[in-house]
């Protein structure tokens, strides 16, 4: 079976774990929002039968539209060899459009990013809320500080073992969610009538300032993104068919809240959640435990899926270098040091200046407003690559953008509540990806390419020459060509400038990062037998970039395939290792003082040299063995500086 049947496979089969799976990590984040979003809209405010019931209709038709429409039927469509999330739609349609579609890509993903800054603080704080039923005057801060502290110090251990019961207590979440919801619909089932969109229509044509109420309903749909991100765990068709229980369990418990809202009309909601207050006494205590750790679950499925982001992000070019760790056995379990303090100061800030979940629904809504518009942009041009008619793409796309429009300026609305964090999160996540990947360009188009086979007789002659020390038995460098008729002039230069570094073999590794997650193959091109060959490695953007390994199992198969003949070495009787030694050479390069850059162009590329400081070196990125890299400094020049004429005198 081949990968593309094995994706398709993947796809298309409905398993119990698989539902499971999905339950636990998939619908963490949109299924702990009946926590908070009726409390952001009634919170401190007198109830209104007619605001309660219209509320309840514009969160099931948003949940309809939003969700099951757009990412359950359309977007979960949208698969890039199984993997789904706003990288992978980048990568599976910019073959057909080019590189310029990765501008609304870079600003879905860095609002995804601001997402997860946001939601464990909001989800664990509303959950601790709850204690102010028992007692009115505790302060939640600190046990929420703890909490979040915990879960990401915990991350370096991976979840291999706890995310099993993940699926498990989700499901608990959800049929406690639904149960509840249901118990407070017994005897005021009338409310149900409010799923008629007509109560919706009311709602704004009774008081149009109601429209204002859209940016905290639209925190009913928070999640559907990292839905899409998380299709890879699970498969397709098992999210969908998990969707309809747990579609089932959310409306229940909003509907539930609903009944419990029109019965205290005329009152005013306090500290007191609608969701709490339907909480029958008798299991309030292990409601709050189950309501805990649902947040923590789902925070925990989204922060690992920024940790995917962001190596998705490193793969694609347009994030720096960061150290990426594997810590369990678990495929494409990832764990990235320098991103999970980063989340973990985010959030802890987030709480620290909020304090109240209610407080922090302005930043939380605009970020997931925004990754959405994102990604109905791109979605408009995937249906495009399948040759969806030009009217079916114009009409559906029209409907979401002017929902997903609506929403947005109900959002603008709370800039000042706390939403001009999210845009500035987004700017500077935004600009760093903006300045790597012009930096990228820039060095990209200036590097100097020279053909091989000029080089070549003067190659095998090094090799060859008894009065010339030898330096290894096998040099590698890492170009960034993907042809074996040319390579970068600097390699040329660092093997024949000063002293020539003289190798009985020398290897020119280029790694290709392909759009699908995990493919891994290489070929071989034999430039000069037995002593020059160029190899091209394809690794997909999730494989784990483990180079030395790479490399050293293909000189293997080469040797033994008899490719590559290096019998005649005097030293090889003494060596264990029949390929002998390795040495990679790492080209670093660094801003010359001796160009004349425009303005703007030098501001990109100082900043993004900066940038580049605090990455990680190559040979950490590629998974190189330290005692066996060479890291050589050349200066780039773009635009060289026009200098006098120097005369002698």
């Amino acid at each position: 079976m081949n990968s593309n049947e094995a994706h398709h496979n993947f796809q298309s089969k409905i398993t119990l774990a698989g539902m499971m799976i999905a339950t636990g990590i998939v619908f963490g984040d949109i299924g702990t929002s009946p926590l908070y979003t009726q409390d952001s809209i009634f919170h401190n405010q007198i109830i209104k039968a007619s605001v309660a019931l219209g509320t309840l209709s514009c969160i099931f038709w948003t949940l309809t539209f939003q969700t099951t429409v757009k990412y359950i039927l359309i977007t979960l469509q949208a698969d890039n060899k199984g993997e789904g999330g706003i990288f992978s739609l980048y990568a599976l349609i910019r073959r057909y459009f080019g590189s310029w579609l990765i501008i609304p890509a870079i600003a879905g993903g860095a609002f995804l990013m601001a997402d997860g800054i946001i939601t464990p603080p909001i989800s664990v704080t509303s959950a601790m809320e709850g204690l102010y039923a028992i007692k009115p005057d505790i302060n939640i801060t600190p046990i929420v500080v703890v909490i979040l502290i915990l879960l990401f110090v915990f991350q370096q251990f991976g979840t291999e073992r706890i995310g099993k019961v993940f699926g498990p207590v989700m499901f608990v979440w959800f049929t406690f969610m639904g149960t509840i919801g249901f118990l407070a619909l017994i005897g005021n089932f009338s409310v149900l009538k409010a799923l008629n969109p007509y109560y919706a229509y009311r709602l704004f044509a009774d008081d149009p300032k109601n429209f204002w109420l859209l940016g905290s309903i639209f925190l009913c749909t928070t999640g559907a993104e990292a839905l899409y991100s998380d299709m890879g765990h699970c498969g397709r068709n098992n999210i969908r068919v998990s969707w309809v229980y747990i579609k089932i369990t959310l409306i229940l418990s909003y509907a539930g809240q609903t009944a419990w809202l029109v019965q205290h009309a005329g009152e005013r909601v306090t500290n007191i959640s609608p969701f709490y207050a339907i909480v029958p006494k008798v299991i309030y205590w292990p409601g709050l435990a189950i309501a805990t750790l649902a947040t923590i679950i789902a925070s925990q499925a989204l922060i690992s899926g920024c940790f995917t982001l962001i190596n998705e992000a490193i793969r694609l070019e347009i994030w720096p270098r960061l150290k990426v760790l594997f810590p369990g056995r678990i495929k494409g379990q990832i764990y990235i040091p320098a991103i999970n303090w980063l989340l973990m100061a985010g959030c802890l800030g987030m709480v620290l200046h909020f304090r109240e979940s209610t407080k922090m629904e302005a930043a939380f809504g605009l970020s997931v407003t925004l990754t959405m518009l994102t990604t109905t942009f791109l979605i408009n041009f995937y249906l495009y690559t399948k040759r969806v008619p030009i009217y079916v793409i114009v009409f559906v796309t029209g409907i979401f953008l002017s929902i997903e429009v609506t929403f947005l300026i109900a959002n603008l609305q709370k800039l000042h509540e706390g939403g001009w964090i999210t845009i500035v999160i987004g700017t500077i996540l935004s600009s760093v990806m903006v300045v790597w990947w012009s930096g990228k360009n820039i060095k990209r188009k200036i590097i100097e390419k020279v053909n091989l086979a000029d080089y070549i007789p003067r190659l095998t002659a090094l090799s060859e020459d008894p009065q010339i020390q030898k330096y290894c038995t096998n040099l590698v460098y890492l170009t960034t060509s993907p042809s074996p008729q040319q390579v970068e002039k600097t390699i040329i230069q660092s093997i024949m400038s000063d002293i020539p570094k003289k190798a009985d073999v020398y290897w020119l590794l280029h790694i290709n990062i392909t759009d699908e997650p995990f493919g891994l193959e290489y070929s071989v091109k034999t430039l000069s037998p037995n002593n020059l060959y160029f190899i091209n490695i394809n690794m997909g953007f999730r494989i784990a970039p483990r180079i030395d390994y790479y490399f050293r199992t293909i000189l293997c198969d080469l040797e033994k395939s008899k490719d590559v003949l290096l019998v005649d070495r005097p030293e090889k009787i003494y060596q264990d290792s029949a390929i002998g030694d390795i040495r990679f050479v790492l080209m670093n390069s660094f801003l010359s003082f001796d160009n004349a850059l425009p303005f703007f162009r030098n501001l990109i590329m100082k900043m993004y040299f900066m940038i580049k400081r605090i990455s990680v070196r190559e040979d950490l990125n590629f998974g190189l063995d330290k005692s066996h890299v060479v890291l050589e400094n050349y200066p780039l020049i773009i635009h060289a500086v026009e200098t006098p004429v120097l005369k002698r005198v």
